[in-house]
């Protein structure tokens, strides 16, 4: 069996076992049963976790497998305890000196809750402080044998993992849709032990030297004398930083581009970025990039959807991820690499593979697909998991080792020392997330937060009253890792850099012209908005100059908009290839997990609504049924009324009727109610209609609802749809929406 479609049916029959029997449902239910009206009085034993979540795997400190379930780290206990497990009659009132006294020194309870809560917060990342995070399971294609010989690469292998998604500026308390790099990082609990690929969903990073790392995210970050703006770069002192560090170019261009802003953590791809040495059971190394590929391909917000987004849902790509793995619509991503020769030179086609603000175009270097990794559970505690979780570039695995690049040299240090000051000592692979699923025996001991229980009298090597015990593993021994060997060339030492990294223009020119039309106009207006939250002039005149030295009309087009001359180029403007993998628009893509929204008026054809209801169901994707009021209508649970929805949280909208004002079109209840008083459909409806018809999503209506379209102004457009049945006009509408949205709305 091709090893690819035998990877695919092992994580089928994953997804099923973790699926099983549940009838689909619209996800956000934030227990396993329903509440009751009334208090609960009488003891029970805690509730289970809901069926879209998961947590480690219990394990000892040390990587023993329990063999306990999942929840034996939950609470236990029917009735209240202290820390030490002793029963509390009470813990609403403080032990006092009378009911009107002072509050006693010797109440313990207090002491233990209030100190436990006074220290619940431990320090957030410098960077990707906001993010999300999944369990899932890797599963191998075997396909990477000829070049790697990591055991959870070989075909049919299955590997627990986790994966973090993050912005990189904001704080934790940041909006998830600003424009801004977003973090992709995987653990891997393999058999060897942890491997981390802690990567970005943009394949070149701002610096080319780690040393260079704090400048550029004190740039970013907000003013340090005002603490503003918040995870943003619309602001001087990063506009100041990239247009002096012109190598910043490259990352900057795609980050203005609508990879800035994702559609979802599921619809994004993921890079190593940096350049990897790999080898083989023959001893042949080779150099690689990594690449993750969404299944549902890569789509990005609307500009305006975005801004909305940060207002109405901050929480947008949190709540997606993981609204869509308790849907059932389980995000997948395909591990592919990039193969270079392991040449002294380490240059490929020209391009220097140590440098990280260079992409390698994947018509030169095509990427091979390795791997298949699915999300299956949310956590059951966001701060044990996606909190506590420490990534390390430097958790590497038998058969992958760093390069030279200058960065990741960097962030092999930085990684660790960040864990120290937020997790609290050096013991923070002991935390449950990071315990490795591959047995250890290390000499390292004692520490703040030690778990294990180490035996034997001798942490040291060589010992002969432990036995001789940890013995290091020779070269017969299988899985045991070493550093690959790669010839380091003789030099003085210097605090310098080659000269193929003074090329900061080329690889930014070939991105642009690899856009389309479209996506090229989403460019120009990111650009010119950003600088336009500029204060200083010369910072915008400066940073024109970089995009004169990139493209013509691009400088033209921003210059215009910010009412300043366009400078000519300071450097040739040499023709670049483009690469079509670039782009993100072309392609169609399965409907998994999309959100369809169903205007529904009471007078209006329920039944055709239950019959899409049900066929949106049928298709994995998610129906919200959207009403004048909430509740039911006819029998249908409403999940959203015209004075809660807007469009941004929809990626399509259908109208099964000619709904008339509700009761709460009050323009003083309801700002977006506009003119009820003269409309015959309500207006929050037709704003609905119009959002969407702005944001080039598809919309769709039969019955009654297709006069709604000519209220809204939007009838007889690209990817408007109309028809008499129901059921046909979502059939029409799953085509058109293959492509995610109508493009060709709006000429660019």
């Amino acid at each position: 069996m091709d090893p690819t479609q035998l990877a695919k049916q092992t994580l089928a029959k994953i997804v099923a076992g973790v699926t099983g029997e549940a009838e689909p449902a619209v996800p956000g239910a934030p227990a396993p049963e329903p509440p009751s009206l009334t208090e609960p009085v009488e003891a029970r034993a805690p509730l289970p976790p809901r069926h879209d979540q998961a947590a480690p795997e219990v394990r000892t400190a040390t990587g023993v497998d329990t063999g306990a379930p999942p929840t034996a780290r939950s609470q236990q206990e029917t009735h209240l305890t202290t820390s030490t497990g002793v029963r509390l009659r009470d813990t609403d009132h403080s032990l006092k000196a009378g009911e009107r006294g002072p509050t006693l020194l010797q109440d313990h309870h207090l002491r233990e809750k209030i100190t436990h809560f006074d220290h619940e917060r431990i320090p957030e990342r410098v960077v990707h402080a906001r993010g999300a995070g999944a369990h899932g399971v890797f599963v191998g294609y075997g396909t990477a044998d000829p070049v790697c010989k990591a055991a959870f690469l070989r075909e049919g292998v299955e590997t627990p993992t986790f994966v973090r998604f993050s912005t990189v500026l904001g704080s934790r308390g940041s909006a998830d849709t600003v424009r801004d790099t977003r973090g992709f990082a995987t653990k891997f609990y393999t058999t060897e032990g942890n491997f981390d690929l802690v990567g970005n969903n943009i394949p070149v990073f701002f610096i080319q030297d780690g040393i260079k790392f704090p400048d550029v995210i004190h740039a970013g970050k907000p003013h340090p004398d005002r603490e503003i703006p918040q995870a943003q770069s619309a602001h001087d002192t990063f506009w100041d930083f990239v247009s002096l560090h012109t190598e910043a170019q490259h990352h900057t261009m795609w980050n203005m581009s609508d990879r800035g802003i994702p559609r979802s953590y599921r619809m994004m791809e993921g890079f190593g970025v940096h350049t990897f040495r790999v080898q083989n059971e023959a001893g042949e190394t080779s150099l690689v990039k990594l690449h993750w590929k969404p299944q549902l391909g890569v789509h990005s917000l609307t500009w305006e959807e975005a801004q909305l987004l940060a207002g109405l849902d901050p929480d947008f790509h949190r709540r997606d991820l993981y609204d869509a793995i308790e849907a059932g619509a389980y995000p997948a991503y395909e591990l592919g690499l990039q193969v270079f020769p392991d040449d002294p030179e380490q240059v490929f086609e020209g391009i220097d593979l140590l440098d990280p603000t260079k992409l390698v175009p994947e018509e030169l270097a095509p990427v091979q697909p390795v791997g298949l990794m699915v999300l299956t559970g949310n956590p059951t505690n966001f701060f044990a998991e996606s909190e506590q979780v420490a990534f390390h570039v430097g958790h590497l695995v038998p058969g992958i080792d760093a390069t030279d690049d200058p960065l990741v040299q960097a962030r092999l240090f930085s990684y660790v020392d960040t864990q120290l000051t937020r997790l609290g000592g050096p013991n923070f692979n002991q935390i449950p997330v990071n315990r490795p699923h591959a047995e250890t025996n290390d000499m390292l001991r004692d520490g703040y937060h030690q778990h294990a229980v180490h035996a034997g009298v001798a942490p040291y090597r060589p010992n002969s009253l432990d036995g001789g015990c940890p013995f290091v593993a020779g070269a017969d021994v299988p899985g045991s890792f070493e550093h690959l060997p790669a010839r380091v060339a003789e030099g003085t030492k210097v605090r310098a850099q080659p000269a193929s990294y003074d090329d900061h223009w080329s690889q930014a020119r070939q991105f642009w012209s690899s856009m389309s039309a479209v996506e090229q106009e989403h460019i120009i207006r990111a650009y010119a908005f950003e600088l336009g939250k500029c204060y200083e002039q010369v910072v915008k005149e400066r940073q024109l100059q970089c995009l004169a030295n990139i493209d013509a009309r691009l400088c033209a087009e921003v210059a215009a908009g910010l009412g300043l001359p366009a400078p000519e180029p300071i450097v040739p403007l040499v023709d670049a290839e483009p690469s079509p993998a670039l782009s993100q628009v072309g392609q169609t893509w399965p409907p998994d997990g999309r959100m369809v929204g169903i205007v529904v008026d009471p007078d209006g054809d329920l039944a055709g609504v239950e019959e899409v209801r049900a066929a949106v169901f049928a298709a994995g994707m998610v129906p919200l049924v959207i009403g004048p009021h909430g509740g039911t209508i006819g029998g249908l649970p409403v999940q959203r009324t015209f004075a809660t929805v807007r469009s941004v949280e929809l990626d399509v909208v259908l109208v099964a009727g000619s709904p008339v004002p509700a009761p709460d079109a009050l323009p003083a209840r309801d700002a977006k109610a506009g003119a009820a008083a003269t409309a015959t459909v309500d207006p929050r409806v037709v704003l609905l209609l119009e959002e969407a018809y702005r944001h080039c999503k598809v919309i769709g209506a039969w019955g009654a609802g297709a006069t709604v379209l000519e209220t809204a102004g939007v009838a007889g457009a690209p990817g408007i749809v109309r028809g008499d049945a129901a059921v046909e006009v979502l059939e029409r509408v799953q085509e058109q929406m293959a492509g995610h949205r109508v493009w060709e709305r709006f000429s660019a």
